[in-house]
């Protein structure tokens, strides 16, 4: 069976340079499947979880935000963030979700409102994929 090289890259450097069968993930016009042999595309992504199939088995990834270049044979996602499950401090995401909500439930005129949702998406995002 054919397969896809995945690779996912940051600021920070390499996150993942792997084969999969299948990637999943969320781009900003909607859900997007890629197998072999798809057609060039670049799509830019939202905050959410890339999902990695192989075989049966099924790994996810937290971005958060950035573009994805797909080739008949390769997937490169370059991504603003991006943590696997076991790199994820659940705890801290907690911190950083209540944070969040904190903030956006606040009647303060300094509060930026759009920083904290975006706050609050990638804290969901991580632990989405990290529990």
């Amino acid at each position: 069976m054919k397969t896809l090289t995945v690779s996912v890259v940051t600021p920070d450097g390499p996150v993942l340079e792997d084969t999969f069968d299948m990637v999943s993930c969320k781009a900003e016009s909607g859900e997007l499947g890629i197998l072999p042999g798809h057609i060039p595309l670049v799509a830019p992504l939202t905050i959410s979880a890339v999902r990695l199939k192989r075989e049966n088995q099924v790994e996810q990834l937290a971005v958060n935000g950035g573009f994805m270049e797909v080739q008949p044979d390769k997937v490169t996602i370059l991504a603003q963030s991006a943590e696997k499950p076991a790199d994820i401090d659940v705890q801290r995401a907690q911190e950083a979700k209540k944070r969040a909500e904190r903030r956006l439930q606040s009647k303060q005129d300094d509060i930026d409102f759009l920083r904290a949702e975006l706050a609050l998406k990638r804290a969901m995002n991580r632990l989405n994929v990290g529990n």
